[in-house]
């Protein structure tokens, strides 16, 4: 997760290196569309509260339980992105770039860029597209704010640009990473973090996301792929697994059960963790095949300095997530993925987008902005230019999403109830008291 400083000196980094690409135009002349990726005017990303960005990923070291990564300190620039102009490349024609275009009528996986949670993400998709040659950009990707109940609800207006975009046309696919809990990065210890996985199992919050479930179909979203907990096989996110994993795939299964308890919907859900062990193997947090449509896989180009055949074969790593897919019979994803420890890699870029192809995933997101991307990032050139001629005036076939499970006949068994009945008393109070609030059972047995 980018917090919202990180997120700034980002767009400076954006910025500064624009310039520097700028300044190289001017010396060299005619040679600067070989060297530099044509941009057209990305959008860059609004400044935003932490959970209205996308979560950051996050360097593995070897111990199983990784620390907070550091980002660079960046130079302070304008504020204003000068544009740069360059003429559009032909569509390539060998495969020196990385994997072949497919054939026409061949099926390619769908694909898009995380751009911006809010309306310049639905924008830029277009200009996204553009700068792809035409290519059929379909799937759009947003994230919803973890800060508060209200927000994981679906504030109003927040979703309505990207619910508009998705109803343009019937193959697009709108792909929403939900939070679990609120104060999703604030650093609750992990203690509290049990406490509340266990509310959540007992379904003491079911009702937020029967709101949200209902907000998307009066949107005209039913089948939107919800993106649910991600990454919580990690440590940055409240929603994490690591501190009850039972408690988090019976409040998984709640969650669950309470959208698709609301009618009209058709949502898919996507168990995404990150690639790696991390924390906690992935496999202890998964919530059974009734509660899951899709198995995804964040995963980034870290650590630092390790080749992307063993960013294949480590433990739950790109090989084990396939595999692990295929004996649920699932497809897989890829919601979030791009560079990140190893700078500018063109192989890396080129390997993974050989990966897309070779292994047919539902659909694969980039994160376009930097560190990690590639049109809205000037700095990574190399991955740019492979990025952009692999991908050049795609189309392939429309996205076919899988049908969704079969509700489960009965509820879930709560694990360890608290002995507690929920208070409802709205939003403002739950902001201003942290929580939920509940009244305590045994108190009325005692008094009687």
């Amino acid at each position: 997760m980018v917090p919202q400083h990180c997120r700034a000196r980002t767009r400076r980094l954006t910025v500064v290196a624009a310039a520097v690409a700028l300044s190289a135009a001017l010396a060299s002349g005619a040679g600067f569309a070989a060297e530099t990726p044509p941009l057209d005017d990305p959008p860059a990303p609004t400044s935003a509260s932490p959970a209205q960005t996308a979560p950051e990923a996050r360097e593995v070291p070897e111990s199983a339980s990784p620390s907070a990564s550091q980002e660079p300190a960046f130079t302070e620039a304008p504020t204003s992105q000068p544009r740069i102009e360059a003429p559009q490349p032909a569509p390539p024609t060998s495969s020196a770039t990385g994997p072949p275009v497919p054939a026409p009528g061949e099926e390619s996986p769908a694909f898009g860029a995380f751009l911006d949670s809010g309306t310049p993400g639905v924008a830029g998709m277009t200009r996204l597209s553009r700068w792809l040659g035409g290519a059929d950009v379909r799937v759009g990707h947003s994230y919803l704010p973890g800060d508060r109940w209200s927000n994981i609800e679906g504030a109003p207006d927040f979703l309505d640009g990207w619910a508009r975009w998705r109803r343009a046309k019937d193959d697009r696919m709108f792909v929403l990473n939900v939070p679990m809990l609120e104060r999703n990065e604030e650093g609750v210890s992990d203690d509290e973090v049990g406490s509340l996985l266990r509310e959540g199992a007992a379904g003491h919050f079911d009702h937020h996301f029967r709101a949200l479930a209902e907000r998307l179909v009066a949107l005209d979203v039913p089948d939107t792929v919800l993106v649910l907990g991600w990454e919580m096989n990690g440590t940055t996110y409240t929603h994490r697994c690591g501190p009850d994993p039972e408690a988090w795939k019976t409040y998984w299964n709640n969650i669950v059960t309470a959208m698709r308890s609301v009618p009209g919907q058709e949502f898919r859900f996507d168990f995404t963790p990150s690639r790696g062990r991390d924390a906690i193997p992935w496999t202890e947090c998964y919530p059974g095949d009734d509660t899951v449509d899709i198995i995804g896989m964040d995963a980034y180009d870290q650590p630092r300095g390790i080749p992307f055949d063993e960013q294949v074969t480590e433990p739950y790593g790109l090989q084990a997530h396939v595999d692990f897919a295929k004996s649920h019979n699932k497809p897989i994803s890829y919601p979030e993925w791009g560079l990140f420890r190893n700078g500018d890699n063109a192989e890396y870029m080129r390997r993974m987008l050989a990966w897309f192809d070779e292994h047919k995933p539902l659909y694969h997101t980039l994160t376009d902005y930097c560190p990690h991307g590639v049109w809205q990032c000037p700095a990574n050139p190399g991955s740019s230019r492979v990025y952009q001629s692999v991908l050049f005036g795609r189309t392939g076939e429309p996205a076919t999403l899988p049908a969704p499970t079969a509700p489960p006949t009965a509820p879930p068994t709560s694990l360890r109830p608290l002995g507690c009945s929920p208070l409802r008393l709205g939003d403002w109070a739950e902001f201003w008291l942290r929580r939920k609030a509940c009244l305590p059972l045994d108190r009325w047995s005692r008094t009687r």
